[in-house]
């Protein structure tokens, strides 16, 4: 008998956990650990900081839905990854020996990277997490009593570009419903080389697309924007020419500011040499599998993936939920080869972004096959229709995370959503 251990319970790991434990024979045990005992559906977290979801909207219990599928439950932070003896120390002191790890934390929260960043000890606020979107909400019903400038974006070396352009969307839609979108004046500050970027060279017309999304709701903005501190009411920016010279320095007053920070590896990850890259993200080979250790996998956020180009300000390359889902599809294939002899670990993860945006009374919507270009499939929409497929989206998955459903759901809904199902052909041996 082995033990698969999953750590985390996000979006990757909580879904890859139900597909492992369907795909691998009752002789094995799967654990499932994660520092908290609640799923957060971290996609509604720009809904939550505006005030139009509260937390039991898009969180659960996970033990129950875990253990009605023979699923074991650790609610505990893991403080030490000792991978040459397979083994986790926990928060509580507990020790967890594992046969096969796989490893979908989510990043950490680089605040510290920029002075003055960050909701605790800092000036900004951020919505990558729930914790952190309900104090964001908090700051957005003082501005609503109080209006001034708003700075939205995010910090340098950022790689999840499409939740700021989203908050920035919606906020505009909530401040106009609050009636104060007069007095408030808005600037989207990113490190992209230009609207629309992405992290990922762009997709089809993004760039025209959201510099008039952006223009239409007179929301002003600043590229090639290098964040050098925060200070209480004042962003310092180093706007920064395509040469990466000094373009233009600006401080920037606001009364509200949500900006996305780096990421990086987390600390008991993190701390593991040759199981990681400087920054601390998990290395894999085309298997999802370490090459130093190969019973660890890993898939998300927390995996190590090489920027689409080099930019004047640093830009990290995004890890969409389709993409997630991906991998761990991929892991579960594998692990399977690796334990039951279901054939050889030759399973590999759909590294291509398919994305839902919504922009408060509209929306976005993007394909790019493989994400990386050149690519095969480019598609970029916008409609209100994507708005409403992404709330429908959010009630589907939530279902589907408690029923215990080990089915695709990014690629059985969006795919379904988007209305192009040629896409599930061109992205079955990608």
């Amino acid at each position: 008998m082995a033990r698969v251990i999953v750590l985390g319970a996000g979006t990757g790991g909580m879904a890859g956990a139900y597909e492992i434990r369907e795909l691998l024979s009752s002789d094995h045990k799967v654990t499932v650990i994660n520092e908290r005992e609640d799923f957060q559906f971290v996609p509604s977290n720009p809904w939550i900081a505006v005030g139009w979801r509260q937390r039991p909207d898009i969180s659960f219990p996970i033990r129950p839905h875990l253990e009605q599928k023979g699923i074991e439950f650790i609610a505990q932070a893991v403080t030490e990854l000792d991978a040459a003896n397979n083994r986790l120390t926990l928060a509580n002191g507990d020790v967890e020996d594992y046969d096969y790890l796989v490893i979908c934390t989510g990043p950490k929260l680089n605040f510290a990277a920029i002075e003055g960043a960050g909701p605790h000890d800092g000036f900004t606020q951020s919505i990558c997490s729930l914790d952190h979107a309900e104090s964001c909400y908090d700051d957005v019903k003082a501005l609503v009593d109080e209006p001034g400038p708003v700075i939205v974006g995010a910090m340098p070396g950022a790689s999840c570009f499409g939740p700021a352009y989203e908050y920035a969307f919606v906020l505009d839609r909530e401040l106009c419903k609050q009636k104060v979108r007069d007095r408030v004046p808005m600037t989207y500050v990113t490190s992209e080389p230009y609207i629309g970027h992405l992290g990922l060279g762009g997709v089809g017309d993004s760039k025209s697309m959201l510099e008039s999304e952006l223009r239409n709701r007179h929301i002003q903005w600043i590229t090639n924007a290098k964040v050098t501190r925060v200070a209480d009411g004042v962003m310092y920016v180093d706007e920064l020419n395509d040469e990466g010279e000094l373009k233009k320095q600006h401080e920037l007053p606001f009364r509200h500011s949500m900006m996305l920070p780096s990421f990086a590896g987390v600390d008991p990850v993190a701390a593991v040499d040759g199981l990681v890259n400087p920054k601390g993200f998990v290395i894999i080979d085309e298997f999802q599998r370490n090459p130093t250790f190969n019973n660890i996998y890993s898939a998300g956020v927390c995996v190590a993936i090489p920027p689409v180009e080099d930019t004047p300000v640093p830009t990290g390359t995004p890890k969409t939920g389709y993409m997630i889902e991906s991998m761990m599809t991929a892991i579960a294939h594998n692990l399977a080869a690796d334990l039951d002899g279901k054939g050889e670990a030759n399973h590999r993860g759909t590294w291509s972004a398919i994305c839902l945006a919504d922009m408060g009374n509209t929306g976005a919507a993007f394909v790019a096959i493989p994400q990386i270009p050149p690519r095969n499939v480019t598609w970029f929409k916008k409609g209100k229709w994507v708005h409403l497929a992404k709330v429908a989206f959010e009630k589907y998955f939530l279902r589907k995370m408690k029923t215990g459903s080990s089915e695709p759901v990014y690629e059985k809904y969006t795919l379904k959503a988007l209305g192009i199902n040629r896409l599930k052909e061109e992205t079955s041996d990608k």
